[in-house]
């Protein structure tokens, strides 16, 4: 089943596939590659990168291998984790992170004691699946093949692949997507068989939670093709279709299924919006957010160059096209009629600004995200190649226009602003003059060089590789860029984390077997999953439904982390807590009087933990260089433990 409004063009030469992948794997490579020589190979970055990621895929790494504890759990093992949170099971807790990331399963060929140096490489095997699978999107549309080469550079590394780094397991969904479009239009254009059905399981099973976008996209990019012509709908072609999607469903059941069961009982997931919040947002500065983040590459996830209202941080909202931003797609705007790219993209456009449209993506979920951002890049990506490729296409008067509206985002840092308080005037608005400098700067920048390289090479068959030359030169500096801005600006609390994490494999060795819990106190993240103990710290979004409303019960939050505090006294006894892990330098907080923690809470409450039991308690160092507060238990550590020797005074409470 051949359609014959296939966009194919015949002149096509040299397949570029390899060189793709080589490229994004090599531009990858050189982005990451001081970081990874100033951490001595062990990459960290802020944020969830660094709480969550590294110490997922290490301990799943191990944990899936049956070195997780518990060992010996019989019938539970490898399924359930009881380090994760209070306990959870692995598959409901890690199935939104890695559970069914191919690259992930990669990973597990390795040791597990090898994964934090992993995380660079399996980062740049992502981008070079990313490349790949856009290239063979791609190059349907054009003549030349080293312009599917350009759009494919342009895809991996646009604003939501540098700004998704940060969460790490979204650069999969980025590499993965591409792929199962492509396979789309091979279904329909060449009827291929069982190539959707592979792409939309492996989609699903790397995560359930963008599949439900994907969904959405892909019956959006199937209506514009058809309404604009470039699918022939026929009852065979729907059947074909429909029968390929849902066998790809059946493929990724197995993840979706207990998924979805788990999910239900989730209140994150069960948050719907209303009335007003259906159909506009709350802030402003939203609109004006959004529409921005087509044309300027993106801010460091944790922090906003201008905005001060709004639900900006970590909802990755960019759709900017390394050196290009909008200025190849708006040329192909203004040149082609009833286009279906042009339909797909306004759709977006139109889905983005209206809330009921944009939660769409995301099962109606009322927190705004932008996750979904990735997919109108590609159509964008298609765009700019096709403009660039297009003799008759004007490319000069939109890169103007854009730089215009570049410029204009000036007017934020030069408004007149008087303060409330002391009625002093002072200029701008801006929240972070530095970061702004930086994003201004390359997208003024890169448009000087996009109209350049246009211009010189316009009417030269060199242009594709002339203009891949930039936008790749382009991604490595403010890659780089982004990387460090949000890289040095959390360094202050992040730069000690490799070694509090090592600390912690030293500290494993040291402690007592046996059934109890940790807790922590001003450390790094999910140190539990470093000791293979339940630990009443824990961030992540995904544990078990019965943790979620556990904690509420007793009045303590439970949002995306678990962080009880110390206040809550009994809850320690309760949950058979048995080590605090804290650093030495905080010691204070526990010892001081006039200062620590002792003071707020009563001693006899804390250390009365089992009925008639009175308890001693004390601080000991192992040879970690990390120290533990024993809060509860009567037994003694263990003679092989360099514990003896009591760095602090111990305390005998009496009843």
């Amino acid at each position: 089943m051949t359609s014959s409004h296939s966009p194919r063009l015949l002149g096509q030469k040299q397949n570029k596939f390899l060189l793709t992948v080589c490229l994004c794997a090599l531009t990858a490579a050189l982005i990451f590659l001081p970081f990874y020589l100033l951490d001595g190979g062990f990459f960290h970055y802020a944020g969830d990168f660094n709480s969550q990621q590294i110490s997922f895929y290490r301990y799943m790494n191990g944990f899936l291998k049956g070195l997780g504890y518990p060992d010996g759990a019989g019938s539970v093992r490898n399924t359930f984790s009881w380090a994760t949170d209070l306990g959870s099971g692995a598959l409901n807790a890690y199935s939104f992170y890695l559970y069914g990331s191919p690259f992930f399963w990669f990973s597990l060929l390795f040791p597990q004691r090898w994964l934090p140096y992993l995380m660079v490489p399996l980062l740049v095997l992502k981008f070079a699946v990313a490349g790949g699978g856009a290239y063979l999107y791609l190059r349907r549309y054009v003549k030349d093949q080293n312009y599917a080469v350009l759009g494919a550079v342009l895809y991996a590394f646009s604003g939501w692949g540098l700004y998704n780094i940060f969460f790490n397991h979204f650069i999969d969904v980025l590499a993965l997507f591409s792929w199962m479009l492509w396979a789309l239009d091979e279904a329909v254009y060449h009827g291929r068989h069982g190539l959707f059905a592979f792409w939309v399981g492996v989609n699903l099973l790397n995560n359930y939670f963008f599949f439900v976008g994907q969904v959405l996209f892909l019956l959006l990019y199937f209506i514009c093709k058809v309404s604009a012509g470039d699918f022939k709908l026929t009852p065979r072609l729907f059947v074909h279709l429909a029968f390929e999607s849902l066998l790809g469903v059946g493929l990724g059941a197995v993840i979706l299924w207990p998924a979805v069961l788990s999910l239900l009982q989730n209140p994150r997931t069960i948050d719907l919006s209303s009335g007003w919040g259906f159909l506009t947002y709350a802030k402003p500065q939203q609109y004006l957010a959004i529409l921005l983040s087509w044309i300027l590459p993106p801010d460091s996830p944790y922090m906003t160059s201008i905005w001060s209202e709004g639900v900006i941080k970590w909802t990755s909202m960019t759709a900017y096209l390394p050196l290009c931003s909008l200025a190849g797609a708006l040329a192909y705007w203004r040149a082609r009629q009833g286009d279906s790219k042009k339909r797909i993209v306004a759709t977006c456009a139109v889905f983005a600004l209206v809330p009921v449209l944009n939660s769409a993506f995301y099962a109606l979920n009322s927190s705004y995200y932008a996750r979904w951002f990735y997919m109108p890049v590609l159509i964008l990506a298609a765009m700019t190649i096709n403009a660039l490729e297009d003799p008759a296409v004007e490319l000069d008067r939109p890169a103007r226009n854009i730089s215009g509206l570049v410029i204009a985002t000036l007017a934020f840092a030069l408004v007149p602003v008087q303060d409330a308080s002391t009625k002093e005037w002072s200029l701008g608005v801006l929240q972070n003059p530095g970061q702004y400098a930086a994003v201004f700067g390359f997208a003024l920048i890169g448009l000087l060089v996009y109209r350049w390289v246009a211009q010189r090479w316009r009417q030269d068959k060199r242009l594709p590789q002339r203009m891949l030359a930039a936008v790749l030169a382009f991604s490595c500096l403010f890659g780089i860029t982004h990387i460090g801005i949000g890289k040095f600006g959390q360094w202050n609390t992040d730069s000690d984390l490799v070694e509090e994490y090592t600390s912690a494999l030293a500290l494993k060795g040291d402690l007592p077997e046996g059934d109890w819990r940790i807790d922590t106190y001003k450390t790094h993240d999910n140190l539990g999953l470093w000791l293979d103990k339940s630990c009443l710290q824990y961030f992540g979004s995904t544990a078990a439904p019965s943790i979620l409303s556990f904690y509420p019960a007793l009045g303590v939050k439970r949002d995306v982390r678990s962080q009880p505090e110390l206040s809550n006294y009994a809850l320690r006894g309760l949950l058979s807590v048995k080590y605090l892990i804290t650093k030495p330098d905080r010691q204070a907080d526990f010892l001081d009087p006039p200062h620590g923690i002792r003071k707020r809470i009563p001693v006899r409450a804390r250390l009365r933990i089992r009925s008639g039991g009175l308890f001693r308690s004390s601080l000991c160092k192992s040879r970690s260089n990390a120290l533990c507060w024993r809060f509860f238990g009567r037994p003694q550590p263990p003679s092989r433990l360099p514990w003896r020797k009591v760095l602090l005074p111990q305390f005998d409470v009496s009843a």
